[in-house]
């Protein structure tokens, strides 16, 4: 735990030191909230379901910040990596599963913060949660974060360049969203994008913030079955992340070998 803890302290130390990454990972969200949102929100009405368009899309805006905000987190492993700064703390007296932990706690710390600002926006979007509401939306978040910056680390720690990583992460990052419904209702949706959302972990962060906000009514999946595949993943990009770890730096051996790009 001390390891853990001491991982946790060296990143949001970072976060802390550089307050304005808070405000580019907002701005994204809200344009779609506020712009897309309202240009598509007039032209559709009120959706039956919902209520406004704005209110049927904001869990997937909170999603997508914490997508951001977590995966991109893990730049400062490919960072320190460059740097030669991860070697020293692959040998400090930490375990390599300590590490791996630390850095997805950090992370998830570093998207949560993000997703309770926007979360307290609720009103601006016709939104009133009670107190059930909020304890289900807390945790739905916490979920969230956790999952994304297991993702982010499990990709960083593969990674050796700070150029290369962004793109990438971009890469997946837009087919994820634009694939989950965020945007729009998967019930209606075609039969071969209902059966990519399946596979798609953003799809199941966007419909388990939409019931905890809007209500169970507006899931498209069993809110078990979505907590069970983020669990599940979860647990295997952690346990990929420390067998990178595991094997150390050196050339023949680490992981990132299999993506030799510099910058």
């Amino acid at each position: 735990m001390k390891g853990i803890s001491a991982i946790i302290a060296l990143d949001m130390k970072r976060f802390f030191q550089e307050p304005m990454r808070l405000i580019p990972g907002l701005i994204q969200p809200l344009l779609y909230l506020f712009v897309l949102g309202s240009g598509l929100g007039a032209s559709m009405g009120r959706l039956p379901a919902s209520g406004t368009y704005r209110s049927f899309i904001f869990p997937g805006i909170i999603s997508l910040a914490l997508l951001y905000a977590a995966t991109f987190a893990g730049i400062t492993i490919v960072f320190d990596r460059q740097i030669g700064f991860f070697k020293a703390v692959l040998v400090a007296p930490v375990s390599r599963p300590a590490i791996a932990f630390g850095k997805v706690a950090a992370g998830a710390i570093q998207a949560f913060i993000q997703g309770i600002v926007l979360l307290f926006l609720t009103p601006l979007v016709g939104l009133h949660l009670g107190v059930i509401e909020i304890v289900l939306a807390l945790l739905a978040l916490v979920m969230a974060s956790v999952v994304f910056s297991a993702l982010g680390v499990a990709l960083a720690c593969r990674f050796t360049s700070t150029t290369v990583f962004p793109i990438v992460i971009n890469t997946i990052i837009i087919p994820m969203y634009f694939l989950s419904g965020a945007l729009y209702p998967l019930g209606p949706a075609p039969v071969w994008m209902q059966k990519v959302a399946h596979l798609d972990p953003m799809a199941y962060v966007v419909d388990l913030l939409r019931g905890a906000l809007l209500g169970r009514d507006h899931m498209f999946f069993n809110p078990w079955t979505g907590i069970i595949f983020l669990s599940v993943l979860t647990g295997l990009l952690i346990w990929s992340s420390v067998r990178v770890f595991a094997k150390g730096e050196e050339t023949d051996l680490t992981g990132a070998s299999k993506f030799p790009w510099r910058r």
